[in-house]
């Protein structure tokens, strides 16, 4: 409590938030081109899959900003522990997109069915309310409850999101493909589920974050 109080008095670096809001937006960016991705023909394939990868190279310049703001900081507008840990989950939530871009190049997947986009979809909620909630940062108690139900609502989508490749898996085992497919696809459902726990992990940060400053 002391020490909640003793920050509240000092000066803060602001400059993290801004940080997180431009690495959000970067989660959102790469997600948008995952879709386009997967609604492109065959020409302009290749060229979302590389802006997915441009993006990621963005979000590392960003983490990198942070950590070394983190460094040089006296003064921060939260506990050193949480910035770095939601710097790292964000960052993790763009390299499990580029991941996706990957595996689909490496095992041939260039038919993205209904499950896929479904969770593609999915991702693409999660990071919209995740950078909603990002430059609400700014004042914490002031925005707790709508940072919270922003939160919860990343939480719902990445329990939704474990149905889906439940679902997804069951599927691909009635098709009965070859082996290759088999790996190949599995791997695409289970790394687009896996964006969705990322984003669930920087809800939790955020959530802990509020729960730190109320």
């Amino acid at each position: 409590m002391f020490m909640r109080f003793f920050r509240s008095l000092m000066p803060k670096e602001e400059r993290f938030v801004e940080y997180f809001i431009a690495h959000s937006d970067r989660i959102v960016a790469a997600a948008d081109a995952l879709a386009a991705m997967m609604a492109a023909n065959e020409q302009d394939r290749a060229a979302r899959g590389k802006e997915v990868c441009d993006i990621e190279s963005q979000a590392d310049v960003i983490a990198r900003q942070t950590i070394i703001g983190l460094h040089r900081a006296f003064i921060t507008p939260f506990d050193r522990s949480d910035i770095h840990s939601l710097s790292n989950s964000l960052d993790d939530a763009v390299d499990q997109i580029e991941e996706v871009v990957l595996h689909a190049e490496l095992y041939k997947v260039v038919e993205f069915d209904p499950r896929m986009r479904e969770l593609t979809a999915m991702i693409q909620t999660a990071a919209r309310l995740v950078a909603e909630a990002m430059p609400m940062l700014h004042d914490i108690t002031g925005n707790a409850e709508r940072i919270r139900s922003l939160c919860e609502r990343v939480s719902k989508i990445e329990g939704e999101a474990d149905l889906v490749l439940h679902q997804a898996l069951s599927e691909l085992v009635a098709q009965n493909p070859d082996t290759i497919t088999f790996f190949g696809r599995k791997e695409v459902y289970e790394l687009l589920e896996s964006v969705t726990d990322s984003c669930d992990d920087v809800a939790d940060v955020i959530e802990g974050i509020v729960l730190d400053h109320v």
